[in-house]
């Protein structure tokens, strides 16, 4: 094989996005040679590129024409489909989240396991951005030494009613699963739980429906234990603007701080612990130095996590972001929310069976009704430097 056969299914923001960068040429050893949808005038403009079209992902599936497939559906569909992909033989790469909820993500990481000769990645490009990989870096070298707290603000995902409006599927129990953590934070999550490890318990409070018409949350204040001894805070909302997108990062040899693109990492002479206990004074600190990290960011993040994908179809190349990781930042929105409606803490790891059920309750008893409108000079790209 010289070059991999490439199939999108869902032609939404993302899989037009993807699809672009194929048609591109961003995508080396990667051809786009068919999209699927269950909306027709998707397609014509695909199909006019001499592309194949098909109705359906399912259709797609057992065509016979790709190597490959990009599921970039609503969520729900992204397990079903993405275990026909793999009982046909396909190597699969899921947009984020790789599931709705942790039950269904464990369902399709077995499948994907019996299937060892297939890749399976997972569309999280945070992972490839130079100022997460420097922060995983320093975290994993013991530059911050041992880590006392992580927080991260990340209340840049203004949504107005008119986004919630484009579509029948979008900030529902049905359609989503969940709202403001599951759609917009995925990447935030997987990025965090990737640097500094998964929290072992959360507390969260959690606002259903609170700046805008919908059923699922929009708005989450949730406190974070790690087995290490750090605590930690996420906080999003799509309803404030101007937002932040600030992360800190503190141990007891200094602070990392990310905000506005700006790395900076201020480190102590003495490390904080040490100081505390051989200090004769009871209220001096310990000097630090402030050295700004000067890394730019990732010019095409979603060609280069594409092209790793088909790098380890054709070469063998190491996933920067296997399917299987994708459990933890599912896990991570699924826990949060499911703590603030049990209104007190959750253990991690969680049982996904049990929200699995709660999450059944909530798509039962969903009364919500909304008028689809479309979208009119909708910015979407305006998403990805988040």
């Amino acid at each position: 094989m010289k070059k991999v056969r490439i199939g999108i299914v869902g032609m939404g923001n993302m899989g037009r996005f993807h699809a672009q960068d194929l048609l591109d040429g961003k995508v080396d050893g990667g051809e786009l040679v068919a999209v699927a949808s269950t909306s027709p005038e998707k397609l014509k403009e695909y199909g006019e590129q001499g592309l194949k079209v098909f109705d359906g992902g399912e259709e797609m599936i057992q065509s016979g024409e790709i190597d490959a497939i990009v599921i970039a559906t609503p969520h729900y569909q992204h397990v079903s489909l993405g275990m026909q992909a793999l009982d046909a033989g396909l190597h699969l790469m899921v947009e984020k989240p790789i599931a709705a909820h942790k039950a269904d993500a464990e369902r399709l990481i077995a499948k994907a396991k019996e299937k060892e000769d297939l890749v399976f990645a997972g569309m999280f490009q945070l992972r490839v951005e130079p100022r997460y990989r420097k922060i995983k870096e320093l975290v994993e070298a013991g530059e911050l030494g041992q880590l006392m707290r992580v927080v991260w603000i990340m209340t840049d995902w203004f949504r107005s009613d008119a986004y919630y409006q484009s579509g029948g599927w979008r900030a529902t129990w049905k359609g989503e699963g969940g709202g403001v953590l599951l759609n917009q934070c995925l990447h935030q999550l997987d990025a965090m739980q990737w640097m500094v490890g998964m929290p072992s318990k959360v507390n969260s409070q959690v606002g259903i429906g609170k700046w805008h018409d919908i059923e699922v949350e929009d708005d989450v204040s949730c406190y974070m234990e790690f087995p290490h001894g750090a605590s930690g805070l996420f906080l999003t909302s799509t309803g404030e603007t101007p937002g932040s997108n600030r992360l800190e990062i503190s141990g007891t040899k200094g602070r990392l701080l990310l905000e506005n693109d700006r790395l900076v990492f201020t480190r102590n002479a003495v490390p904080s612990d040490e100081w505390c206990k051989t200090s004769k004074i009871g209220f001096k600190q310990p000097e630090t130095t402030v050295e700004e990290l000067d890394i730019p960011g990732a010019e095409a993040p979603h060609s280069i996590l594409m092209t790793n994908f088909t790098n380890a179809i054709l070469k063998g190349e190491d996933l920067i972001a296997p399917g299987e990781e994708g459990l933890g930042s599912v896990e991570l929105a699924n826990a949060m929310l499911f703590s603030g409606l049990l209104e007190g803490p959750l253990e991690l790891p969680m049982d996904g069976v049990a929200w699995e059920d709660k999450l059944n309750e909530l798509i039962a008893g969903s009364t919500h009704e909304k008028k689809v409108v479309e979208l009119s000079g909708d910015d979407f790209s305006a998403s990805f430097r988040r």
